[in-house]
């Protein structure tokens, strides 16, 4: 029976438009995929190589591709092979995204899609990769080379290898080169990285329990700051901030405009507010609370007083005058009302309130146990004393046991 889909307006990629996304990273939805004149926008087409490396080109040839395909491209020298992973409208969507300037860009071509030669040539250069790599390591160790191998990756039909590494002040790899050439027979190219790169060319999970930003979606890396950690008044301990790439984690920027926004009307945190107590310091804030605490020492947490933004500016205001307010959550001439943050109307959260006797039930009596005073036969304390009629009760019956 053939399957019928309503369409109710709005975009619906299907499978071509997650086609291609398995255990890629940089992954792209082309939203786009089921609105055939998106295609014929451009000819451009986005091709993603090994980890995070793209390319775009252009299919001048119009050979017939969709996305998740593996394509031969052009390369220098010879060919490469990567994956479609972006057609139509949405490419220059991402070159818009990713800042590039295409009168400068070389566009290159697509050539075909691959065969199973193409495919052989492949994978016989990938199987390589990783020993090139540990090689490559021990090369530049053995010539005390301040730079780390962070990994390597052949072009698909092999005549080509791009060594990835970071270093962190500029290395001089004329030599390197040679050797390398002499020692792998391929022409080399040396591509230098950072450390938040070379972290989303790994991969892994963040402490967020995702997959790591870098490696699903961020291309552009922008200088992260402790700045940005002090707005959010959150812990500046290196190993709280810093992520896989030992560097600071670049999510602490992404609320911090926020954070800034707000803060823009407190009050200066570097002036004390002066009263008849004595002078409190400011401790921290709570940015959308709009609460301060100040600290009646200058060093540690002591005497802390909450008040909101608009308290602190107006006490300032009243220093600035000579004046002393009388304390920092009354205002003068104002009674001190505590406010109400949660009443308890039904008793819910007494946790004895199941111990509370009934009325009506039937009281029972205590007995007497190894001699010990209690209630029995009707006997009454008086002040917390026994009745003299019960005590000598108790007397004649323990002589008649005597006897």
């Amino acid at each position: 029976m053939e399957e019928i889909t309503l369409n109710n307006g709005g975009s619906n990629p299907g499978v071509k438009g997650f086609k291609g996304n398995t255990l890629q990273q940089l992954p792209v939805v082309d939203w786009l995929a089921d609105l055939p004149e998106a295609l014929l926008d451009t000819d451009l087409v986005e091709v993603q190589f090994k980890n995070t490396r793209k390319g775009y080109f252009v299919n001048s040839e119009h050979i017939a591709i969709e996305k998740g395909d593996m394509v031969a491209v052009e390369a220098n020298p010879g060919h490469d092979i990567g994956v479609v992973t972006l057609m139509g409208r949405l490419v220059l969507s991402q070159i818009k995204k990713n800042r590039i300037n295409m009168e400068r860009y070389e566009v290159r071509k697509v050539y075909r899609k691959v065969k199973p030669v193409d495919i052989e040539k492949y994978e016989e250069a990938k199987a390589k990769e990783q020993a090139t790599m540990i090689r490559a390591r021990k090369i530049a160790k053995d010539m005390m080379l301040d730079m780390k191998i962070g990994d390597v990756e052949y072009q698909g039909d092999g005549s080509k290898a791009i060594f990835y590494y970071i270093a962190d002040d500029r290395v001089d790899f004329r030599q390197l080169i040679k050797v390398f050439a002499e020692e792998f027979r391929v022409r080399i190219e040396m591509k230098q990285i950072g450390a938040r790169q070379e972290a989303g060319r790994i991969g892994g999970i963040g402490p967020c329990g995702r997959e790591l930003c870098c490696t699903t979606w961020m291309s552009n890396f922008v200088s992260v700051s402790t700045t940005a950690a002090r707005y959010q008044d959150l812990s500046t301990n290196p190993l709280k901030l810093a992520g896989q790439c030992a560097k600071i984690k670049c999510c602490v920027n992404f609320e911090a405009p926020m954070y800034v926004d707000a803060q823009k009307d407190f009050p200066p945190k570097d002036i004390p507010l002066e009263t008849v107590e004595g002078t409190y310091y400011f401790f921290k804030a709570d940015v959308f609370k709009r609460q301060l605490t100040y600290s009646s020492d200058q060093n540690i947490p002591a005497n802390l007083q909450v008040i909101s933004v608009e308290r602190a500016k107006e006490i300032m205001a009243i220093n600035r005058r000579g004046e002393k307010v009388m304390s920092l959550q009354v205002k003068d001439g104002e009674s001190e009302v505590a406010p109400i943050d949660y009443q308890n109307v039904v008793g819910q959260d007494s946790l004895t309130r199941f111990d509370k006797k009934q009325g009506g039930g039937r009281r029972f009596e205590r007995r007497d146990r190894g001699g010990r005073d209690g209630y029995r036969n009707g006997g009454r304390r008086v002040n917390g004393q026994q009745s003299n009629e019960h005590r000598s009760n108790y007397r004649n019956r323990r002589d008649e046991d005597n006897e």
